[in-house]
């Protein structure tokens, strides 16, 4: 297999009916709380469907959340098959400056493999209590943290885990995950564009923050379908896709597909195991079809991504009569893929009144509580939306029945919108993440941000975007 190309195919060569993609895209652009970004369909090795949602591309790298913690398990793998780290071994070993801090016995028998299959013993996530500990230290507080369990027996999706084991990766190797991973895992897979978030300066997160195209996590998801191989070479050992995709630990009591058991920084599914990320990331492998599915998005509501995968997606595969005729029809429905833009008029029916509005803003939080208030003027037969926060004026075009793309000060932004009864509209889509924040501008004020979902961890709107 070609380390840049994948091999393309149709559905019908590879057994599948593109009628049940199409089924599967219809139901997902239909659902009032998913909005796809990006799509690629992989059957015996080969790319069946592509697609990217304008103003969302292909070739630009976004933010996956915890699909993050895939790569950083792959890093282990690679790690552990260079002699770097055991999963035997007890993680206060690889910390020996805070041995005299953990006197936990539990604690200091906690291994690699407990970290990596999320059973710490905690029985919670402990991101916050851990940081408060450590006064900012991840890594000490959450080793001074006494586990409630005993290691091994208790699953409890614990961001600190992950942080730790990428920690352990890093200081082994002496380099960033990224820059680990770079000749080892993203060159040879043909992955050409990632950046990751670091915290603090120069150690990247591990459990969240990667950035990556959507085509990367396909690839990703084909290297642990093949068990490791790609393009005639073993990558990663056989026995880390084994060991990563097999339950570690039980995780019962949530949704289907988030009680199907926990591996190496991997979930099980009702069907083949995943990768996943927060509001529709996901890496979706599917053994007994021999199929990658990569998909992300903006859906709050993961499981019911999943539910519409299993009910329209899987009956595609080993169709008896595959239609070639319906090929081209998916193809020219992915190449043309957008999201909707709201349905609003151009203009104002008073446009002297709302050029130059100003308008404060009714308490927004999360990453737009940076925002102190927005300005509307018009600009030949557009409008722009001027954002004001305590770093200053970020000026954004909105487009009307089309997203216009922008980047003030840097920051990647494409924006729609226009006039309802309700006044001025604008949603604004942070693509190189998977968030969209709606700006209402009320006649008379105050203007009101709502995200459709709001970013995790992030104070100021200028933060999203893809790390230097």
């Amino acid at each position: 297999m070609s380390t840049r190309e994948l091999r393309p195919s149709t559905p019908s060569a590879e057994g599948v009916d593109a009628a049940g993609i199409a089924a599967l895209i219809d139901a997902l652009e239909a659902h009032p709380g998913i909005r796809p970004h990006g799509l690629v369909l992989l059957r015996h090795g080969a790319v069946i469907a592509r697609g990217a949602w304008a103003p969302y591309r292909a070739d630009r790298p976004g933010l996956i959340y915890s699909l993050s913690k895939s790569f950083t398990s792959t890093a282990a793998g690679l790690a552990r098959a260079e002699g770097l780290l055991d999963l035997d071994r007890p993680v206060i070993e690889y910390f020996p400056e805070y041995d005299a801090e953990v006197t936990d016995p539990r604690t200091r028998r906690m291994t690699v493999r407990n970290i990596a299959s999320m059973a710490s013993g905690h029985a919670d996530e402990t991101l916050d209590r851990a940081l408060a500990a450590g006064r900012g230290n991840l890594i000490r507080g959450f080793l001074t943290l006494p586990p409630d369990a005993e290691p091994g027996t208790l699953f409890a999706y614990n961001q600190p885990c992950t942080y730790t084991l990428a920690a352990i990766v890093q200081r082994a190797s002496g380099e960033r995950l990224v820059d680990y991973l770079r000749p080892r895992l993203f060159d040879p897979l043909g992955i050409v564009d990632t950046a990751w978030q670091q915290q603090p300066p120069g150690r990247d997160l591990g459990f969240t923050g990667l950035h990556a195209t959507t085509d990367a996590v396909a690839r990703l998801g084909q290297l642990y379908l093949q068990g490791g191989r790609w393009g005639g070479a073993q990558l990663l050992d056989a026995d880390w896709v084994a060991e990563a995709t097999r339950v570690q630990v039980a995780n019962p009591g949530g949704s289907p597909d988030w009680s199907c058991g926990y591996g190496l920084q991997f979930w099980m599914s009702r069907h083949g195991y995943r990768g996943d990320g927060a509001f529709g990331q996901f890496c979706l492998v599917l053994p007994e079809q021999d199929a990658v599915l990569a998909l992300t998005s903006e859906a709050p509501d993961m499981q019911a991504v999943l539910d519409l995968v299993w009910e329209l997606l899987l009956p595609a595969f080993d169709a008896p009569y595959p239609d070639a005729d319906a090929d081209a029809d998916l193809a020219v429905r992915l190449a043309g893929a957008r999201l909707a833009t709201p349905a609003l008029a151009p203009h104002p029916d008073d446009p002297a009144v709302w050029d130059g509005a100003v308008f404060v803003l009714d308490g927004p939080g999360g990453a737009a509580a940076s925002l102190r208030g927005v300005r509307l003027h018009a600009e030949g037969d557009a409008w722009m939306l001027t954002l004001d926060d305590a770093d200053g004026p970020l000026e954004v075009p909105v487009g009307h029945g089309a997203w216009v793309e922008s980047a003030p000060d840097g920051l990647p932004l494409a924006a729609a919108g226009g006039w309802g009864p309700g006044g001025f509209v604008a949603e604004l889509a942070f693509v190189q993440t998977p968030h969209t924040l709606r700006i209402t501008c009320p006649p008379g004020g105050p203007a009101r941000a709502l995200w459709r979902s709001e970013p995790l961890g992030e104070t100021s709107i200028r933060a999203l975007r893809r790390p230097v």
